[in-house]
C-alpha cells in the first residue's frame, strides 16, 4: 500500500473518534498493552513528559517541546487530533513523520492491528511510541488525547506530568462535574512522579492533592510560585515579566502563542522547568526564552490565536469548548475593531446553547458545517442560534463563508473562525 492507501485501510479498519465519536473508543489499556508489548514495550526505551488538560494541553506540549529543542534535546511530541495530516501528529524536532514511516510501520504490524482490532487513536499511540523508540530521541512530550486514566498515552511512566486546566467537555465520557472530570484527569499521576497543576481551580483542587498524596508524588500548582504580567506587544508578539515567588525571574520574556489565555499554560511550562532542572534535564534560561519566543516555527505549531491576515483581522482558534470560548472571547474584547464577526461550526457532542450564552448579539455570525461525520448539521446550528436572537447566515463550508465574509468586511472588522478542530482543517489557506 502507498500512504494513501495506507490511511484509508486505518480509517476504515479501525473506530475513528474524530468521526464517530464516543463509539471509537476502547474502554481500558489492554489493547495499547496488547500492542507495545509486541513491539518490544518502546514506550520505556525515552524519557517522556505527559500533558493532561480540558484546555492548554497542546500548547503546554508545543512550548515544552520548543524549549527542549531550543536546548539541544532530539525531542519527539505526539499531539492529536491533527489539522491537514495524520503525520502531523508525530513530530522529531519540529519535523512531522514521513508518509513512509507510516506505510512502512502498518505494513510491518498488520497481521498485529488485525488480530489485536484497536481503534485508530490506539494504533497512533503505538506508531508514535515505537517511532520515538526506533529515532532514539532523547526525551518525548505525549499529550493525552481524551482524558487521562483510560487514555492509551497512560501506559509510559513518565519523569513529570503536567496537567493544564479541568473544564467541561466530553461530560458524556469523562462524567458531568468537575470534579468527575479531575479525577480522571488526575489517573495520570503516577507513584512517585512530581506532576504540576498548571491552574489552580478551588473546586477541584482536592482532587490533585488527594491523588498526588495517594502516589506519594510531590504536587506544585504553578499559579502559587509563579505570576505573569504582561508588558506590551512588539512586533506581533506578546511581551511579559515574569515572576516566582514575586521576585522578577524572566524581564522581557517574548512570546509568539498571542492568546492572553496562554500565559496559564506558561506559568506551568516554567514550573515544569524548574523540577526538569532538578532532576537533571538541564535548561537555560537562553533555551526557555528561544522556546518560548518561536515556539510556532520551531515545532509549526499553528491554530491557537493564529492571525492568518490583517486588515482585516482574521483569526483562527482552536478553542471548542465553553470554558474555552470564554478566554477567546475575552481575549477579543481587548481589541478595537468596527464590525465583529464570527464564523462557527461545531461536531455534535459540544453544548452549543451553553456556548450561545457567550456570544455577543451585536456580532454577525457565518455559520458552517466541518467535514467530519460528528458535525452538528449548519441548519441545526442556525436554528440554535435563532432562538438566542443571532444574526446569522449558513454555508456548506468554512472557505465559503470566509471568502464571503472577506468581501464585505472592511479593514478595521475583525473575523474569528472557530468551534471546532475541524473547521481550522478546513481552511485552505491554514
Amino acid at each position: 500500500m502507498n500512504y494513501k492507501e495506507t490511511l484509508e485501510y486505518l480509517l476504515l479498519k479501525l473506530p475513528v473518534f474524530e468521526n464517530v465519536g464516543a463509539g471509537a473508543i476502547k474502554s481500558g489499556l489492554l489493547n495499547i498493552t496488547l500492542l507495545c508489548e509486541a513491539l518490544g514495550n518502546p514506550q520505556n526505551k525515552f524519557k517522556s513528559i505527559h500533558v493532561a488538560g480540558t484546555n492548554g494541553k497542546g500548547s503546554t506540549s508545543h512550548l515544552l517541546a520548543s524549549i527542549f529543542i531550543s536546548a539541544g534535546y532530539k525531542t519527539g511530541l505526539h499531539t492529536s487530533p491533527h489539522l491537514k495530516s495524520f503525520t502531523e501528529r508525530f513530530k522529531i524536532n519540529g519535523e512531522s513523520a514521513s508518509e513512509d514511516s507510516v506505510v512502512e510501520f502498518v505494513e510491518k504490524h498488520r497481521l498485529l492491528i488485525e488480530n489485536i482490532k484497536p481503534s485508530f487513536f490506539e494504533i497512533s499511540v503505538a506508531l508514535a511510541f515505537d517511532y520515538f523508540a526506533n529515532q532514539h530521541v532523547d526525551i518525548a512530550v505525549i499529550e493525552v488525547g481524551l482524558g487521562g486514566r483510560l487514555d492509551s498515552t497512560n501506559i509510559i511512566t513518565p519523569i513529570l506530568s503536567i496537567i493544564t486546566n479541568i473544564g467541561y467537555d466530553h461530560v458524556a465520557i469523562l462524567g458531568d462535574s468537575l470534579k468527575k472530570i479531575a479525577t480522571e484527569k488526575a489517573g495520570i499521576i503516577k507513584p512517585n512522579i512530581p506532576v504540576v497543576i498548571s491552574e489552580f481551580q478551588l473546586e477541584i483542587n482536592d482532587v490533585f492533592l488527594s491523588k498526588a498524596d495517594e502516589c506519594n508524588s510531590d504536587i506544585y500548582f504553578a499559579s502559587d510560585k509563579f505570576s505573569v504580567k504582561s508588558v506590551q506587544f512588539k512586533e506581533g508578539r506578546r511581551v511579559v515579566d515574569v515572576y516566582h515567588e514575586s521576585k522578577l525571574l524572566y524581564k522581557s520574556l517574548v512570546l509568539d502563542l498571542l492568546g492572553e489565555y496562554q500565559l496559564k499554560n506558561v506559568i506551568g511550562v516554567l514550573q515544569a522547568v524548574k523540577i526538569l532542572n532538578d532532576l537533571g534535564i538541564f535548561i537555560l534560561e537562553k533555551n526557555v526564552r528561544a522556546g518560548i519566543e518561536n515556539c510556532c516555527k520551531i515545532t509549526n505549531f499553528k491554530g491557537r490565536w493564529s492571525e492568518l491576515q490583517k486588515n482585516p483581522t482574521v483569526i483562527a482558534d482552536i478553542a471548542h469548548n465553553y470554558e474555552g470560548l470564554t478566554e477567546s472571547i475575552n481575549q477579543i474584547n481587548k481589541y478595537q475593531f468596527d464590525n465583529l464577526v464570527f464564523i462557527l461550526g461545531f461536531v455534535r457532542d459540544k453544548d452549543v446553547r451553553k456556548i450561545m450564552t457567550l456570544l455577543p448579539i451585536t456580532a454577525n455570525y457565518y455559520f458552517c458545517q466541518p467535514s467530519t461525520p460528528r458535525a452538528l448539521p449548519v441548519t441545526e446550528l442556525t436554528a440554535i442560534a435563532h432562538e438566542f436572537g443571532l444574526n446569522s447566515k449558513s454555508y456548506t463550508n468554512v472557505n465559503e463563508a470566509l471568502r464571503y465574509v472577506l468581501e464585505n468586511s472592511g479593514t478595521n472588522d475583525f473575523i474569528y473562525i472557530g468551534g471546532s478542530t475541524f473547521v481550522l482543517s478546513d481552511i485552505t489557506e491554514i
